[in-house]
C-alpha cells in the first residue's frame, strides 16, 4: 500500500493561457475522456448469442422475476449517473448542459481512476425542479446511485430531497456532502493540532448556500454548539430570515445571539470556515480570533483571505487550491462514499455515513504525519477511497 508523500504527488498551479499549456488542456480533452468497453468476449457467433439474443432473454426473464438480480447481471452492480443541468459550473457559473460536458466527464474519469466506480456523464437540457426530477427518476433503473453535479442553489435542495424520497438507491449532491465531508475531516485534524473539541470551540461561517448548509448540517452532527453563518446580509439569525433553509440555520446557530457581519461573527472565534466569495476577511478580523484559530478560506479560485496573510495569525490555514497547504479537495470523499454504499447495496446516503466517511479521511494522517500544514491527506494517498469506502459500508443498510 502505498503511502503519503506531502508535496511530491500535489498537483502544482496550472499557469493557463500559455500555449504549452492550452495545448496540453486541448489534447487531453480531445475527442472525450471516457470509452465505453465489453467486459464479454464477443469474437464469434456463438459468443454473440450469450451475450445478445437469443441468450440475453434469459436475464430478462431472470430480471423481471427477481429485480434485485439486476446488480449481478448488469452494470447497475457498478454504475454511478453524474448528473448536471449546467447551471454552477465550477466557478463558471451558468454555461449550460453542452459546455458542461467535460466536468462531468472528469469527475466520471475521477470514479473510475480511484474507486473503481463507472460513472456516466448525464447532461441534462432541463432547468425547472419538476423536469429534472422526472429525467433522473426515469433514468435511475440503470444506475446503483446518483452524484448530482453543479446544480445552482436553491433548487438543488429541493431536487435533492425529492430525489431522496423517490429513488431506491443513493442520491449525493456533491457540491453539498464532498465538501462537508471533506471540511470535517480537515478540521477533525485541525482541531487536534491546536487542542480544542470541536464541542467547545466558536465557528464562524461565510456562506449560506448549499456547501455552507451541508457544511453546518454534519457540524451539528459532530457535536459542534456554538456555529454563527452570514451572508451577504449579515449573521443569519431567527427573525430576519425566509425561506425553508435559511430559517433552519437560524433556528440551529448563533446560540449567543450575536448581530451584525462577519465581522462580529469572526471575534473570538476558533475557526472561520469560507464558502463564499473572495477577500472578505480582513486582517483585522483575524486579529480578533481567538489564539490557535483555525481558518479555511474555500472560495475558488481567489480564497476569502490571502493565505499567506492568514498563516500570520492562524495556527493551521486551507484552502481549496492545490497550490498551498491544505488542500480540501472533494476528491478525497465522493469515490469512497460511492465505493462504500454500492458495496453495501445502500438506499440512501445518511448523516452517518458521512461522518463515518469524515472520520475515514482524518485518520489516514497519522500521528507521526500530522502538522499545521499537513491535516488532509493527498488526494493521491491510495490508502484513502479504501478506508472511506469500508467505514461507509459499515453504515449501510442492505437492501
Amino acid at each position: 500500500m502505498a503511502t503519503h508523500t506531502p508535496d511530491s504527488t500535489e498537483p502544482t498551479r496550472l499557469e493557463t493561457g500559455t500555449e504549452a499549456v492550452e495545448r496540453r488542456i486541448f489534447e487531453a480533452h480531445e475527442g472525450g475522456k471516457l470509452t465505453v468497453e465489453p467486459t464479454a468476449p464477443i469474437d464469434n457467433a456463438d459468443d454473440l448469442a450469450i451475450v445478445y439474443t437469443p441468450g440475453v432473454a434469459r436475464v430478462v426473464e431472470e430480471i423481471a422475476e427477481k429485480p434485485e438480480k439486476a446488480r449481478e447481471y448488469t452494470i447497475k452492480k457498478n454504475t454511478v449517473a453524474v448528473v448536471t443541468d449546467g447551471s454552477a459550473i465550477l466557478g463558471l457559473g451558468d454555461r449550460g448542459p453542452l459546455a458542461a460536458l467535460p466536468v462531468m466527464e472528469g469527475k466520471a474519469a475521477l470514479f473510475s481512476r480511484f474507486a473503481d466506480v463507472d460513472a456516466f456523464p448525464i447532461c441534462l437540457d432541463a432547468h425547472e425542479v419538476e423536469d429534472i426530477v422526472a429525467h433522473v427518476k426515469a433514468i435511475a433503473p440503470a444506475f446503483a446511485g446518483i452524484n448530482l453535479e453543479d446544480i445552482s442553489a436553491p433548487r438543488c435542495f429541493e431536487i435533492e430531497d425529492r430525489l431522496r424520497a423517490e429513488l431506491d438507491i443513493p442520491v449525493f449532491h456533491d457540491d453539498q456532502h464532498g465538501t462537508a465531508v471533506c471540511v470535517l475531516a480537515a478540521l477533525t485534524n485541525a482541531l487536534t493540532i491546536v487542542e480544542k473539541p470541536i464541542e467547545e470551540v466558536r465557528i464562524a461561517m461565510s456562506g449560506a448556500g448549499a456547501a455552507g448548509t451541508a457544511i453546518l448540517r454534519l457540524l451539528l452532527a459532530a457535536g459542534a454548539r456554538d456555529v454563527i453563518v452570514t451572508n451577504s446580509k449579515g449573521i443569519v439569525r431567527e427573525g430576519r430570515e425566509a425561506g425553508d433553509r435559511l430559517e433552519w440555520i437560524a433556528r440551529h446557530t448563533n446560540p449567543r445571539g450575536v448581530e451584525g457581519g462577519l465581522r462580529e461573527a469572526v471575534e473570538g472565534a476558533d475557526v472561520f470556515i469560507g464558502v463564499s466569495v473572495p477577500n472578505i476577511l480582513d486582517e483585522s478580523m483575524l486579529r480578533s480570533m481567538n489564539e490557535r484559530a483555525i481558518v479555511f478560506a474555500l472560495s475558488n479560485p481567489v480564497p476569502e483571505v490571502d493565505p499567506e496573510i492568514a498563516w500570520k495569525y492562524a495556527t493551521v490555514v486551507a484552502t481549496g487550491r492545490s497550490d498551498f497547504a491544505n488542500q480540501i479537495n472533494n476528491v478525497l470523499a465522493f469515490p469512497g462514499v460511492f465505493r462504500g454504499l454500492i458495496d453495501a447495496h445502500a438506499c440512501e446516503v445518511t448523516d452517518e455515513a458521512l461522518l463515518a466517511a469524515a472520520q475515514a479521511i482524518a485518520s489516514v494522517v497519522s500521528e507521526d504525519e500530522l502538522s499545521a500544514r499537513h491535516i488532509v491527506p493527498s488526494v493521491f494517498d491510495e490508502r484513502v477511497t479504501p478506508a472511506v469506502a469500508r467505514a461507509v459500508a459499515r453504515t449501510g443498510e442492505p437492501r
